[in-house]
């Protein structure tokens, strides 16, 4: 790139105007979910009797059959086609990360030499997309292809541009689940049942459990013309190389800071996107680091507040260029500056309208309030090398444990009130549960304000697993992940936990104990055994670190040998007593794991080999010899008294020759540690290898690197710096 090109592009990026924003003159409530197949449409486009009978399945779960399915497909293809749609999809999460669809049209031939208009329940119901073209750890071969998708029918059918995406599950010809929707359903259905169990002690009407989650979605947006202008970016989703701005994040003042107008306008045209979608989006913010912002939705059921985020990652991008911006997904696109993750807020609650981690107003409710929190903790205890590896990847293992978001290490944070009243039932003092508050009155004595209503926890920020008043969040989710890769984890070990606790608890009834007993009993011990998860100090410290590793916590902190949790004897026999992973299915999911970290590592460090040798050295040489010129022509013209004028010149000749020269010989070494680990067979060994030898020569080059972005004459350098990136006026 040129040097005038680029200060060009610098240039229209500042000066760049927000884009106007077609605001529809209805309030959100008139057009929210008007291309979402939702019980609204279904009542209008679907028969009464179709309509009963669909709604009784999706709420009691009740698979349905063809005839059922024929006249759902007609009414759904009435409402897509009155609202534009051409096409039908299968709408799925593969072991990708993110979604797939295959679009046919709505035609087939009438017999007479034309078409005619068709979707039948067949079509609903099940697709064939090609299963060996997808990551399948090994389960399928290219000449074994045969997949099939199946409507999910909990989740409604949505238009998106003129397609009408239906939400299935994917799976092998052979039955193995090739998504993360699968399982995901699957863990559901396994907590359902095993809350409901526990519920029932407390009310017995109790039929259904529900599992809640509320993300918080963190980003950042660059002006797209700097995002072309950066191979790294392009490729990879972060920058490779770049020197901090002078000004980054330390003087505090973007979070929460004015939205610049080019980016409120996105933000607008995002939402009304949204809401016609269906996605309940609701709070904005500046997040900590220039550029980076924030969007949450209000709680939704887990499955479809999970489907909302993967849609809504597919739609930001394409919102955002129409605004002329690149969003970045990546957890850590810049150094230097905090990361984005994905916080996953989760809770459960039962059909009766009861919030099982919300404290009541009777010792009762609170009692069952105590159950449901202590079993969480000793789930989230057994099974924390297996959450942590649930979270972790190749681009969220540059964010976790970088004094910006939570630590490599599963902990949890409960509040002081909540940890004084587990510390009395543990010592068997017992606990007055009636003094368990939602929230408390709080006067700052000024006639301005009035009282406020303070929660029952703080907040820590250090936390990668805290009770915030009346659910979990779990905050070491990463920004570009499928929320269903922790929900599955979480909801299938809190369902394993609750269905061996309500043995415990019965085999005490059994024996003539009363239940308030026999459950008072059962949680004392579940609070001894889950000690060493509790922590609501700071995560940060090196002091933690230390203490986390004499409780007997996981400190893994090699992203590919994290993977191994998921084969772990307690982990295979979790998902297989809840019906949710069969073992072959948990090492084919490894074996892609392994592959994709492998596979994004070797991606970036081939573009960081490209762009050091072919763009960096290349101008550092050149201005090296533009100091060496000058040199020459300054010893000709004063002689011996040139030595004191060049003296300086030459230090910075000497430190570019060096910083050069180590970045050919890392360069040259980093590639012969790829071409080693790519000759290990084994996906495992070979993802350890790219771990632990291609990724630290990477840091070496990228240092190097960073150093001659200092020296090199400014109008000279080849990319967007950081002062350019991260600054949206």
């Amino acid at each position: 790139m040129s040097t005038t090109l680029r200060f060009k592009m610098v240039e229209e990026a500042f000066d760049r105007k927000a884009a106007p924003v077609a605001i529809p003159a209805e309030r959100p409530e008139q057009y929210y979910a008007e291309l979402v197949f939702d019980r609204r449409k279904m009542f209008e486009y679907l028969p009464k009797d179709t309509y009963d009978e669909l709604i009784d399945a999706i709420t009691n779960k009740r698979p349905i059959d063809r005839r059922l399915a024929d006249s759902v497909a007609d009414g759904m293809k009435r409402w897509a086609i009155d609202n534009g749609a051409r096409h039908y999809s299968h709408w799925f999460a593969p072991l990708t990360g993110g979604t797939a669809e295959k679009h046919d049209a709505f035609v087939e031939h009438d017999g007479k030499g034309g078409v005619v208009e068709e979707f039948s329940g067949k079509l609903l119901v099940q697709q064939e997309p090609d299963a060996s073209s997808f990551p399948n750890g090994g389960i399928r071969n290219t000449f074994e292809a045969r997949g099939y998708s199946a409507w999910d029918i909990s989740s409604p059918a949505f238009i998106l541009d003129q397609t009408l995406c239906i939400p299935t599950i994917f799976i092998s010809y052979t039955g193995e689940s090739l998504d993360y929707k699968t399982p995901l359903l699957k863990a559901l259905n396994a907590v359902d049942k095993a809350a409901t169990a526990v519920a029932r002690y407390f009310d017995p009407e109790v039929k259904h459990v529900t599992s809640y989650l509320g993300w918080e979605q963190e980003y950042f947006l660059v002006d797209e013309s700097l995002f072309s202008a950066r191979p790294d970016l392009v490729m990879t989703g972060r920058t490779l190389m770049g020197h901090e701005s002078p000004k980054n994040q330390q003087l505090e003042d973007h979070y929460f800071g004015a939205i610049p107008s080019r980016v409120e306008a996105f933000m607008l045209d995002l939402e009304i996107r949204c809401h016609r979608l269906g996605i309940p989006v609701k709070t904005r913010h500046n997040e900590v680091a220039p550029n980076q912002f924030e969007l949450a939705p209000i709680y939704e059921e887990t499955n479809l507040a999970n489907d909302h985020n993967l849609l809504l990652m597919s739609v930001m991008n394409e919102v955002a260029r129409r605004h002329n911006f690149r969003v970045l997904l990546h957890e850590k696109p810049f150094a230097g500056v905090n990361g984005s993750g994905k916080h996953n807020n989760w809770s459960l609650g039962t059909d009766r309208g009861a919030m099982l981690f919300s404290p009541g107003r009777t010792p009762q409710d609170n009692l069952q309030f105590i159950t449901f929190i202590v079993n969480v903790m000793a789930a989230v205890h057994r099974h924390n090398a297996l959450l942590k590896a649930s979270i972790m990847s190749a681009t969220n293992a540059h964010r976790l444990g970088a004094n910006e978001a939570p630590p490599a290490i599963i902990s949890i944070f409960t509040g002081s009130q909540l940890a004084e009243i587990l510390d009395r039932l543990e010592s068997s003092e017992g606990a007055d549960l009636s003094d368990l508050k939602k929230k408390s009155d709080f006067s700052l004595g000024l006639s301005q304000i009035p009282d406020l209503m303070l929660d029952n926890t703080d907040r820590n920020r250090t936390s990668p697993f805290a009770f915030t008043g009346n659910r979990f969040e779990f905050r070491a989710v990463g920004s570009s992940a499928n929320c269903a890769s922790a929900m599955i984890v979480l909801n299938a070990a809190v369902a394993e936990q609750l269905a061996e606790f309500k043995k415990a608890v019965d085999k005490r009834m059994e024996s003539g104990v009363s239940r308030t007993d026999a459950l008072l009993a059962e949680i004392r011990e579940l609070i001894r055994s889950c000690r060493p998860i509790h922590f609501d100090g700071n995560g940060y410290s090196d002091e933690w670190k230390e203490e986390a590793a004499r409780r007997g916590l996981d400190c893994e902190t090699s992203t590919p040998v994290m993977f191994d949790a998921y084969l772990s004897p307690s982990s295979i026999k979790m998902f297989d007593a809840t019906g949710v992973l069969s073992k072959p299915e948990l090492a084919a999911r490894n074996e892609v794991k392994w592959e994709i970290y492998t596979k994004k590592i070797q991606i970036e460090a081939r573009v960081l080999g490209d762009l050091a040798l072919n763009h960096i050295i290349p101008v550092a040489t050149r201005y090296q010899s533009m100091l060496v010129d000058n040199v020459v022509k300054l010893r000709e013209i004063f002689g011996e008294k040139a030595g004191e004028m060049t003296s300086r010149d030459l230090e910075t000749i000497e430190k570019l020759c060096r910083h050069c020269r180590e970045i050919k010989n890392t360069v040259s070494e980093m590639v012969s540690a790829r071409k080693v680990a790519n000759a290990i067979e084994s996906e495992r060994e070979k993802a350890i290898a790219y771990h632990d030898n291609v990724v630290p020569a990477m840091e070496t080059i990228r240092r190097h690197i960073d150093k001659l972005e200092l020296m090199v004459d400014n109008e000279m350098w080849p990319l967007p710096k950081y002062r350019e990136l991260l600054f949206i006026r």
